[in-house]
């Protein structure tokens, strides 16, 4: 989002506005109040060590919810870890014979290269699907030209059409 300079100059003087009226607004009550302590004694005083105390004790619950949300956080940082979050996806013609790039190569990995790859090739009387597990971005089994194309893909975080305008661009 961007504003023109006219608008965050607005902005900017708003808020300094905005921030004096406060201020200006809380000191004298809060000096009143101090004030009103000192004279009073007693009952003001031990009123104020409640306040503060219950301050206290509620600044304590902030902290241990605090430190709840961080572990929660690193938990599902966690599971998420384990998410597919890179996927690559090629398409090509499986057969001379065919067009229409109907066969596909679908790599769906986490973000350790952990996962599997998906092909389907079709043909004119039937459709083959294959899935191979993959492991740190290889597998154990052979694979294609098209699926190892579909696994760099994934992990580069680009696709297809931006990888074919990019030879495209270089002649090739």
């Amino acid at each position: 989002m961007h504003f023109s300079t006219t608008t965050l100059s607005f902005l900017v003087l708003l808020t300094l506005t905005l921030v004096l009226v406060t201020f200006f607004l809380l000191v004298p009550a809060a000096l009143r109040e101090r004030s009103k302590v000192g004279r009073a004694g007693g009952s003001s005083r031990k009123r104020l060590e409640v306040e503060l105390e219950d301050h206290a004790r509620s600044i304590e619950r902030l902290e241990a919810a605090a430190r709840q949300l961080a572990l929660g956080q690193r938990e599902i940082g966690q599971i998420a870890g384990g998410a597919v979050c890179h996927v690559g996806v090629v398409r090509f013609d499986a057969f001379e014979d065919m067009g229409g790039r109907l066969s596909f190569s679908a790599a769906l990995l986490d973000g350790n290269g952990d996962g599997l790859i998906i092909t389907s090739i079709n043909g004119r009387q039937d459709t083959r699907t294959y899935a191979k597990r993959v492991r740190n971005g290889t597998s154990s089994r052979n694979l294609s030209d098209e699926e190892r194309h579909a696994i760099r893909l994934a992990l580069s975080g680009t696709d297809e059409r931006e990888v074919a305008e990019a030879r495209g661009a270089q002649g090739g």
